[in-house]
């Protein structure tokens, strides 16, 4: 057996594995004769089948079988040791011709770095304190998403809801036949509806307004047959309504208030700890240069287009173009390539890191929470998948690590308001075409 490495890149091995029939001749042998005490053919007594009969019948399927176990065998015991792969490796090429195997893998390696000084590494983080106004506005768009909508034949205000026909138009303004989307309701109060605002404040029942979005040559034009105007009286606030809408949390109006604030500091909280994760995943990915692994990018982009697959209910659309998919979500799957050596990097930094018991119950108590599951099936559920168990092990450890990170990086602390502003002014930048 001959085994031989190419250095693709710095992180890209290419390994190919020879042999030939000598090589194999012993697994060869040994699984003949394994056959040939299971084999039944009419005419021959069970285990006398000669080994002659069942080569020239069975021969091929069977070498193929003892082949890719000998494949399997080197490869977990001269490959794995000396290599230690990383990522899903690839099998380029498989030959078996004239008694001569070849093949040919793929792997990655990890790549050699060194950790910045973390201090030197700049985060942005959003922090905001909810204040009593904006609590006022929360409970204020409850009480009208849960108030009464009355008919009504006055004209169409901002704060209508209306219902139409919209009857899309061609060129010329004429009727397209088929494209008609009947008893459409707008909320006029609403952002997305600001187009059809403009249009129709003023309007009443009856009245067929022409109007068009877009521009240039993206231009939809269609009118709107209003069929029903309703204004919205909005629900009282009492101590029953702040019952109901804190799930008994609350007993009266302020404590439902507190309730709502409570609520709403949860959110930004947890929404400001969630953008901090990805903009420290990307700071740090940024501040280390080294490369990754092909395969582990082709892993990364598999898995992105199996979330897609998922979040479409299972297939792809026909149109979706795999190929192009994961091209646009190069940049995304280095960054993540990159975050998994960096997080291992600092799991060595950070050696004081212990996973507890009390660890374990507090994370199955918030999953539990999530799925609406109780904490002792999600416990039995990890009893019966090791496997899972593992993988929450692994992200109690990396929430460990980004507490521990906020620790020794440099946090440039930004109110709701700047953050917004600056993820804003990115935004645009990077929209900019590059000369």
């Amino acid at each position: 057996m001959e085994l031989s490495v190419e250095e693709l890149t710095s992180v890209d091995k290419e390994i190919t594995i020879k042999a030939n029939r000598e090589d194999l001749s012993e697994k060869f042998d040994k699984a003949y004769k394994k056959y040939k005490s299971q084999i039944q053919m009419p005419g021959f007594r069970p285990g006398r089948v000669p080994i002659g009969l069942i080569k020239k019948r069975f021969g091929k399927e069977i070498e193929m079988e003892e082949i890719n176990s000998y494949v399997e065998e080197v490869y977990e015991k001269e490959i794995v040791p000396e290599h230690e792969p990383v990522g899903e490796t690839q099998m380029l090429d498989m030959s078996w011709e004239n008694d001569e195997l070849e093949v040919v893998f793929k792997i990655g390696a990890k790549p050699e770095f060194e950790l910045k000084d973390l201090k030197e590494i700049a985060i942005d983080k959003m922090v905001h304190d909810v204040s009593d106004e904006e609590v006022e506005e929360e409970i204020e768009r409850t009480l009208q998403r849960q108030g009464n909508w009355e008919e009504v034949e006055d004209e169409i205000t901002e704060e209508s809801r209306v219902t139409v026909d919209a009857v899309s138009l061609d060129e010329d303004g004429n009727p397209i036949e088929g494209e008609k989307d009947e008893d459409q309701k707008l909320d006029l109060r609403q952002d997305a509806a600001a187009d059809f605002r403009e249009h129709l404040v003023g309007h009443k029942v009856g009245d067929v307004v022409e109007m068009e979005l877009g521009e240039d040559e993206e231009v939809d034009r269609f009118e709107l047959h209003v069929k029903k105007v309703e204004v919205n009286h909005e629900a009282e606030l009492n101590d029953e309504f702040a019952k109901q809408n804190s799930n008994g949390q609350a007993k009266n109006v302020d404590e439902f208030k507190s309730y709502i604030k409570s609520q709403m500091q949860d959110y930004y909280d947890q929404s400001s700890d969630e953008m901090f994760r990805q903009d420290a995943i990307q700071a740090m990915a940024e501040a280390h240069e080294f490369e990754v692994p092909e395969v582990m990018l082709e892993q990364i982009k598999n898995n992105f287009v199996e979330y897609a697959k998922q979040q479409s209910g299972g297939d792809l659309p026909p149109e979706f173009d795999v190929e192009e998919y994961k091209e646009n979500m190069s940049e995304q799957a280095v960054q993540q390539a990159k975050w998994g050596f960096i997080s291992h990097k600092l799991q060595e930094k950070f050696d004081d890191i212990e996973i507890k018991p009390e660890d374990i119950d507090e994370y199955i108590g918030v999953e539990a929470a999530k799925y609406g599951a109780t904490a002792e099936q999600l416990k039995s559920y990890y009893a019966q998948n090791p496997n899972q168990l593992e993988n929450l092990r692994n992200n109690i450890r990396e929430n460990k690590v980004f507490d521990k990170l906020t620790e020794e990086v440099t946090i440039n602390e930004l109110s709701k308001d700047e953050f917004r502003k600056k993820r804003e002014e990115e935004n645009e930048k990077q929209q900019i075409p590059q000369v």
